[in-house]
């Protein structure tokens, strides 16, 4: 369910959730029971939460550890009056855009249709703070719905006001690589009743990587080249003391808090990705495949959430995917249609770019995103769905 206290969607089921679950049952029971049972045996002892859980009816095939999560305490306390809760360590009133969990504390995460709720933009952000809150190796079972529609309504809905979000499949396969997720089984079923939409059924392992924090009206997308281990394991990209990426981005004015990508993106409007996902030890076991893979799906993001410009990190990434030659600076390829700008490495191995020029660079990155989108510019939501 969305959150917040006018949420329209969260309303509906607040005020009608006992006449909610009169009209509906529980349709996948096997496939909640098959979730777990493919967990990984050393996550046992971790929590598998179901995310927007209604009234509990997935809770007890979760096994003895479930914790219930919805927006609705209408729905929660469904669950309580029928002994689904009781079959867990819990229920908990949260906004799925706000898990209350610690880092890596779970084992695995149920959302049975929940995230079809959020608007397309806020998914992101929403699955990387589930990326956070999940171990290395956890799985996430996530059904949405297929088709192209970003937080609209149902004219048929039997319970009207609620929103909903489809997605065509190339916009979610990119969405949640980006945040961090591999697929590994992806299941396409057909509408359930005339004038239905399909479903995408997916199953998801988190990897030991970073989740992107974007979302709409960026300022700036910045672009690492991928994850170190170090970075992946601390949450945040640029983590070592030694990269100067921070300091130098809070001397340019585009951030004003260290080492916090949230904070980039919700107070400043500084998205952060990277262009191959993987996490290394080092860069130069990267493939031109990979490479490959990466540029597409950031041409996909950018196209879809239309960032005033892109920012690449170090030449290598840019030269291996677009351009041998590239110099830093401005680029004539664009990204997705966004203008792109290339600057040195922040590594603090790279001796040949003082803290000064790197805060230089990323001013002029800034200065072409702001001549790019004008003050009334508002992100395109096109899904290129082919």
């Amino acid at each position: 369910m969305t959150g917040g206290p006018v949420d329209p969607t969260r309303a509906v089921y607040e005020q009608r959730a006992a006449e909610w679950v009169a009209a509906r049952r529980p349709t996948d029971l096997a496939t909640a029971a098959a979730f777990v049972t493919g967990l990984p045996p050393a996550l046992a002892s971790n929590p598998v939460v179901d995310l927007g859980c209604g009234p509990g009816w997935y809770l007890p095939a979760l096994g003895p550890g479930a914790i219930g999560l919805d927006s609705a305490r209408a729905m929660l306390d469904q669950a309580r009056a029928s002994g689904a809760v009781a079959s867990g360590l819990g229920a908990v009133q949260a906004d799925l855009a706000a898990l209350p969990f610690r880092a890596g504390a779970l084992g695995g995460a149920f959302a049975n249709r929940s995230f079809v709720h959020l608007a397309r933009t806020a998914i992101p952000l929403a699955l990387h703070d589930l990326h956070r809150s999940l171990a290395v190796g956890a799985g996430v079972h996530l059904h949405v719905f297929s088709g192209d529609l970003e937080h609209g309504v149902f004219p048929d809905d039997d319970f009207g006001g609620r929103r909903f979000s489809l997605w065509p499949r190339p916009l979610l396969e990119a969405v949640v690589e980006g945040a961090g997720f591999t697929v590994t089984a992806w299941e396409e079923r057909p509408p359930r009743r005339p004038g239905d939409d399909g479903h995408h059924v997916v199953e998801l392992r988190r990897e030991r990587t970073l989740a992107d924090t974007v979302g709409p009206a960026m300022r700036l997308l910045v672009c690492g080249l991928n994850p170190s281990v170090y970075a992946a394991d601390a949450g945040v990209g640029f983590a070592r003391p030694g990269n100067r990426f921070w300091p130098a981005a809070r001397a340019a004015g585009l951030v004003s808090t260290d080492r916090d990508p949230v904070a980039a993106l919700r107070d400043h409007g500084i998205g952060m990705t990277d262009l191959v996902k993987r996490a290394t030890p080092r860069a130069d076991g990267l493939t031109a495949a990979e490479f490959r893979h990466g540029l597409a799906r950031l041409e996909r993001l950018c196209a879809w959430l239309r960032p005033g410009a892109v920012a690449f990190v170090g030449l290598t990434g840019w030269r291996a995917a677009v351009d041998r030659s590239a110099q830093p600076g401005v680029q004539p390829s664009t990204v997705g249609g966004v203008p792109a700008y290339v600057l040195p490495s922040t590594s603090g191995a790279n001796a040949h770019a003082s803290a000064a020029a790197l805060a230089e660079h990323l001013r002029a990155a800034a200065a072409l995103a702001q001549k790019a989108q004008s003050p009334s510019a508002r992100p395109s939501l096109r899904t290129l769905g082919n």
